[in-house]
């Protein structure tokens, strides 16, 4: 490819807010939609569709302790990092979606949070603002933790663009997805073990016509998965790896890891 897709990246002033629910919804099965607001997020900005915040959790006492890692003496703290989900500025919420699987600090805030828990955000401290121009077609890989992102991507496609999902998810978990653009949603249900990382979404991809001029492939799953997923379309389907975006958003048997994948 003669041309690479438009990449920029952008800081952002790293502050930490305290922030309060005032809604919640479950949006699909494992899937509970949070609404946070404060008056400290104001001036907070998340430009690309893929950003991630840092979430600060209250401990086993009820303490929400805010402070940036690696903070000296600061108290111990539980955060995880997630997808904005949309920002309104002018209401000064927040919202964030939740997948509910096994037990773990998020998950079991986030089951238990109505109107008044509190919650800590922390960034985002940049965005990758990847343009939609001289993108053909627009490959989103994932599985549930990438999901909010998907949406979100997808709500910022322009009508003339092709759009394509391949969600690795539990059956019964299909969630509805719309774009303004031509939108093909495959969904890669989680059945059996995978003979390998990253194989129920290959085998989905496999079976995909893809032409890979003009594509630009995003993926984000578990950090071994998207591994293979990205040398995958890089090997066997031939794309430029300058087209591909890969990240790991957990990782098997670690805790909080949100990894860049590149060479």
């Amino acid at each position: 490819m003669s041309e690479l897709p438009n990449i920029t990246r952008v800081r952002h002033e790293v502050r930490l807010r305290r922030t309060t629910v005032v809604d919640t919804e479950m949006v699909a099965p494992q899937l509970k939609r949070i609404v946070v607001k404060s008056d400290d997020l104001k001036g907070f900005t998340s430009l690309g569709f893929d950003d991630h915040v840092k979430l600060f959790f209250p401990n086993a006492a009820g303490e929400l302790h805010l402070s940036l890692p690696g903070t000296e003496g600061a108290p111990e703290k539980i955060m995880r990092d997630f997808t904005p989900r949309r920002f309104d500025s002018d209401a000064g919420e927040l919202t964030l979606e939740f997948f509910i699987h096994e037990d773990g600090p998020a998950t079991t805030w986030a089951t238990n949070a109505t109107k008044g828990s509190e919650l800590g955000v922390g960034g985002p401290r940049g965005s990758a603002v990847i343009s939609t121009e001289g993108i053909d077609t627009h490959l989103l890989i994932g599985d549930e933790t990438a999901l909010p992102a998907v949406a979100r991507r997808l709500e910022e496609l322009p009508a003339q663009t092709r759009a394509i999902v391949v969600a690795e998810v539990e059956q019964g978990f299909e969630l509805p997805l719309s774009s303004r653009a031509n939108l093909q949603v495959v969904w890669a249900n989680r059945t059996g073990a995978a003979s390998g990382p990253g194989e129920h979404l290959i085998a989905a991809l496999r079976k995909l016509t893809l032409n890979k001029e003009r594509c630009f492939a995003w993926a984000a799953t578990e950090t071994h998965a998207v591994r293979a997923i990205r040398r995958y379309l890089v090997e066997e389907r031939g794309f430029d790896k300058r087209w591909v975006k890969a990240a790991g958003y957990w990782q098997r048997g670690a805790v909080g890891e949100h990894v860049v994948v590149d060479d």
